[in-house]
């Protein structure tokens, strides 16, 4: 398994840990490869083996041994990659179920990321994920954006 297939099988395992492939999450898994190189380089017979050969392997492994085999292909910077995507994909059909909470504190295990980086990832997610109308996203006027009461990145204003 190359770096590039390795990090799909990461994102096709978040996707589908929980036996099921859901409409937001084969959205957000084809959005993930679609916009980034070296997919959307590839013909579109190309994805289509990739998905197939990736679904053959998560049909042998399981999602947890897709996942495992895939992190161990991969370097520190492309494991902090996978993870993020990983979050994206559990992020892209609502906030967090404690289920996807733990599959994610298990994928940081398995890809060997420390917490302070997984939450700096979340933190991303959240912000980028946020109902524009959401009340408990405050703009104060320093230029820092808090959810409630918890600063999560400052801006020039």
């Amino acid at each position: 398994m190359d770096s590039p297939t390795a990090l799909a099988a990461v994102a096709l395992a978040a996707v589908s840990w929980d036996g099921s492939l859901t409409r937001a999450g084969t959205r957000s898994l084809r959005h993930l490869l679609d916009y980034r190189a070296p997919y959307n380089q590839r013909s579109e017979a190309q994805m289509i083996a990739l998905m197939d050969d990736l679904l053959a392997e998560l049909r042998r492994l399981g999602a947890e041994g897709l996942m495992e085999r895939a992190a161990s292909v991969l370097d520190p910077r492309q494991r902090h990659t996978a993870y993020a995507m990983a979050a994206e994909i559990m992020r892209s059909d609502g906030p967090l179920l404690e289920q996807e909470q733990l599959i994610l504190e298990h994928l940081a295990e398995t890809l060997s990321i420390d917490l302070l980086e997984t939450a700096k990832v979340l933190e991303v997610m959240d912000i980028l994920h946020a109902a524009l109308d959401d009340p408990n996203w405050l703009t104060p006027t320093d230029g820092t954006l808090r959810t409630t009461d918890k600063p999560v990145a400052t801006v020039a204003v």
